[in-house]
């Protein structure tokens, strides 16, 4: 074997630190990036969150890559960036950065620590100010008091535990039996369902001791009976039917007719039956096995349709399911000189800060173990920025799609226009992965409510005249067919395909089951009134 020197020359791509960074964050929704940027305040010492309103940096997307300003860059203060300036900045370093990630994957990059260092500057610099004040980003539109608070929609209210825990203080119960009710309680679902078996709880506590296994199902048991009888109805059931059997049970009264009485009975009896008849509405079977007739299972049944599937359901926690919109668009002047402003939330946005007690403190000490604390107050300064990027990037990104869809802000969804992600990229000079990142997990409150931004695109479908109608608008044209149906004939989907062909629409029966699913509207015949 013959031992040689050779040069080879190659070219590959490779994600800095600062790239991947930019990326992950791009993609992080709200509460994620609120995640990352806590774990970041815990690890990092020079980085600090601030409330006051400072001036906002002037990083610049155009220097995205490059390394801080030295003191003598100081001198004569940086010119104000113009929109399109960042915008194509940010642009290139968002495709440059989607554009290498595949490559990078195969590549990897280097171990060890990442190498934020930059030019490996420690000097205090105008560009560690505040960064996510009242201005979150250039050329926002976002003016005077003008903020809107989500989490205002949401108010604080007693939890389904803390609710079920205060009627039992009521009742008289030794020691024993109310520790059972207790753990009982703890053990509810949020709809209001005990979910696991009294054998299965009382095995995790009782463990091998056959006696206590014995003894703790005796005493669920009896606590079980005094959880289903407490506020709301119908909770500690184990199933649907046992919950809705609760509630009709809850229902009779001294009042009642014997025609209300049978119906109630009637009902009661569908309730311990298989759900998949109820679901199906099948009237022949159920009179059969309820030894009835047609007319009281109908009764039966716009009886049943009453009552609360899930008790627990007004206890859900209402901040929970809010969702924080990260752009805000509003209407702005009327007629013809109509204009939408689009706008950064300004809760949604960190403020952040370099420490500049502890950055001042690294300059004047230089020393021993300096390079590594250098490392970590560049990495500071990147995440900054990194944030910074990120939310032009979707400001510009939304300021596109609302450009594009501007007859949706006016007339609603119906008048949605066909959309693809290579549009948006195309303008903004981003690749599609990255309108794919923007567009995932960020929302955007419109007049018409607060939705995803991948809301906004849609696939197109073919019309009479040669043009292209949005599938987004088509479901929303499904949904006001159906709103206004004749419940006693609902539209099927053949006859909805057929009104949609009069509106110029092509789309085929299998088409409009599958936009019908995902609207979830029920088939035609579950539609139906009783």
């Amino acid at each position: 074997m013959k031992q040689g020197l050779s040069l080879r020359v190659s070219q590959h791509l490779a994600l800095t630190p600062q790239l991947q960074q930019s990326i992950r964050l791009l993609q992080l929704s709200t509460l994620e990036l609120s995640q990352e940027v806590e774990q970041m305040l815990d690890d990092n010492p020079f980085l600090e969150r601030t409330a006051e309103e400072a001036v906002r940096e002037e990083f610049g997307l155009e220097t995205a890559d490059a390394p801080p300003p030295r003191d003598d860059d100081f001198a004569t203060p940086p010119a104000a960036n113009g929109a399109d300036g960042p915008a194509t900045a940010a642009a290139t370093v968002s495709n440059d950065a989607d554009s290498a990630t595949a490559d990078a994957a195969a590549d990897g990059v280097s171990d060890g620590e990442p190498d934020w260092g930059g030019d490996g500057t420690v000097d205090m610099v105008p560009d560690d100010s505040e960064w996510g004040g009242d201005a979150p980003a250039r050329a926002n539109n976002l003016g005077g008091d003008e903020r809107a608070d989500a989490t205002e929609l949401a108010r604080s209210q007693e939890s389904l535990q803390a609710f079920l825990h205060r009627q039992a203080l009521g009742l008289r119960l030794d020691e024993t039996d109310r520790a059972a009710l207790s753990f009982l309680i703890e053990s509810l679902n949020d709809d209001g369902y005990l979910e696991d078996s009294l054998p299965a709880l009382a095995s995790g506590l009782a463990g091998n001791d056959n006696d206590e296994f014995d003894e703790l199902v005796h005493r669920f048991q009896m606590a079980l009976g005094l959880l289903q009888s407490l506020e709301p109805v119908g909770v500690g059931a184990r199933d649907l039917g046992e919950c809705l059997a609760i509630q009709l049970r809850a229902l009779a009264d001294e009042d009642e007719c014997e025609d209300e009485a049978q119906v109630r009975k009637v009902a009661i009896a569908i309730c311990k039956l298989p759900m998949e008849l109820l679901a199906r509405r099948d009237f022949k079977r159920l009179a059969t096995l309820t030894k009835s007739n047609e007319d009281l299972v109908r009764g039966a049944m716009q009886l049943i349709a009453r009552l609360e599937p899930k008790p627990g359901r007004r206890f859900v926690d209402v901040e929970r399911n809010v969702v924080v919109p990260d752009v805000i668009v509003t209407r702005t002047g009327r007629g013809a000189s109509l204009k939408f402003r689009v706008m950064l939330n300004p809760d949604v946005m960190p403020r952040l800060r370099v420490h500049d007690i502890y950055a001042g403190a690294l300059k004047a000490h230089k020393g021993e173990g300096s390079q590594a604390l250098s490392q970590r107050l560049q990495e500071a300064r990147w995440f900054i920025k990194n944030i910074q990027q990120r939310f032009d990037t979707i400001l510009r990104v939304s300021n596109a799609i609302v450009e594009r869809q501007k007859n949706f802000f006016v007339h609603g969804e119906l008048a949605m226009r066909p959309l693809v992600l290579r549009e948006i990229a195309d303008e903004l000079g981003l690749h599609e992965s990255t309108i794919s990142r923007v567009t995932t997990a960020k929302y955007m409150a419109t007049p018409y409510g607060t939705v995803e931004l991948k809301y906004f695109f849609g696939s197109a479908l073919g019309t009479e005249t040669g043009g292209n109608a949005s599938s987004t608008a088509v479901r929303a044209l499904i949904k006001q067919f159906v709103t206004s149906e004749n419940i006693k004939k609902p539209l099927s989907d053949s006859q909805i395909s057929d009104m949609l062909k009069e509106q110029g629409i092509e789309c085929a029966r299998r088409t409009v089951a599958k936009y019908r699913e995902a609207l979830r509207i029920a088939p035609a015949n579950l539609r139906k009134a009783l």
